[in-house]
């Protein structure tokens, strides 16, 4: 029997990561033709694509020929950014722009993930046309990677998010989830930042967002430039903690406040909350409640077992 392949496609770099994945799935699930691709965790689910070469990135694009591609792949972690300036800034900047020019040349509409780091977080909430002012080199980065691609493919779109969180295979993927053994060992008291506000956002609703922002797109070529999405509930990384206790029925007093901005690893903005009423005036979004979110994505990482039985039963 012949296998009916859907006849929209699109390509998901960074695929093998907690965005990524959730992003392939979403539009798999949805009649696309997905094709993700990797680097070091690629096979044998996703093509092994290092997007530094641009070659490679040429051969797959034409190959496949997809409608849209969504660019997951980039390095987020603020701390290595600073560490490792120069591989960042190539796959940040120079892989994303080239990414841009190859889906310009064949005319796929490319969603390029940014971040709310991009803001100083002094004056939020922040729309699309807010100027933008990094404070660490990751949001420098991110933002000359907006650059690069809306300067290679003006029909592309910018899809800033904030931290996120999800179905992850390793606790320390999330910034949020790496939280939960702290939280699961309250014999030793944890101390807790409780100065950075946060907008905790699940990456099915991410992935929600950037289907419908495709397919949207097939309708009407107008949707393209900056995009901003985001959770609502506003957290602290403590409040995250007490939320992710209350959520398992654990003990939280012996997580610790606090209150100052921290001095080590690079600087994060205080409070960069996105406005998302562009994405939401076209019908566009999806919001999955924290505490449900979270525990469906901790779960598996319980260490007392007995506590799925009271969680879940």
């Amino acid at each position: 029997e012949d296998v009916d392949v859907p006849s929209r496609r699109v390509l998901i770099t960074g695929a093998t990561g907690l965005l990524g994945r959730a992003v392939f799935k979403e539009f798999n699930e949805n009649n696309w033709n997905a094709v993700g691709c990797g680097y070091r965790r690629a096979q044998p689910r996703f093509e092994q694509i290092n997007l530094l070469d641009s070659i490679a990135v040429h051969d797959i694009i034409h190959e496949f020929q997809p409608h849209v591609i969504v660019h997951c792949a980039a390095e987020r972690r603020p701390d290595v950014v600073e560490s490792q300036p120069d591989t960042a800034s190539q796959l940040n900047v120079s892989a994303s722009g080239n990414l841009a020019k190859e889906a310009a040349g064949i005319g796929a509409f490319l969603i390029y993930i940014s971040t709310d780091y991009v803001f100083d977080g002094t004056s939020p909430p922040y729309k699309e046309t807010d100027v933008p002012n990094p404070l660490n080199l990751y949001g420098k980065t991110k933002l000359e990677g907006e650059k690069a691609v809306l300067e290679n493919n003006e029909d592309a779109a910018v899809l800033r998010i904030p931290v996120l969180y999800g179905d992850v295979e390793r606790l320390e993927e999330s910034a949020v989830t790496v939280m939960f053994d702290k939280v699961q060992f309250s014999n030793k008291s944890a101390n807790m930042d409780h100065w950075q506000q946060r907008f905790p956002t699940n990456v099915k609703d991410v992935a929600a967002v950037c289907r419908q922002l495709a397919e949207k797109r097939m309708l009407d070529p107008s949707v393209k430039g900056t995009f901003h999405w985001s959770g609502n509930e506003q957290m602290t990384k403590y409040e995250m903690a007490c939320a992710i206790a209350d959520a398992f029925n654990l003990p939280s007093s012996h997580l610790r406040p606090i209150t100052d901005c921290p001095v080590v690893g690079a600087l994060r903005p205080r409070n960069a909350q996105l406005d998302c009423s562009k994405l939401e005036m076209l019908g566009i979004g999806q919001r999955t409640p924290f505490r449900a979110g979270i525990k469906e994505s901790l779960w598996p990482f319980l260490v007392d077992k007995r506590w799925r039985q009271t969680v879940f039963h």
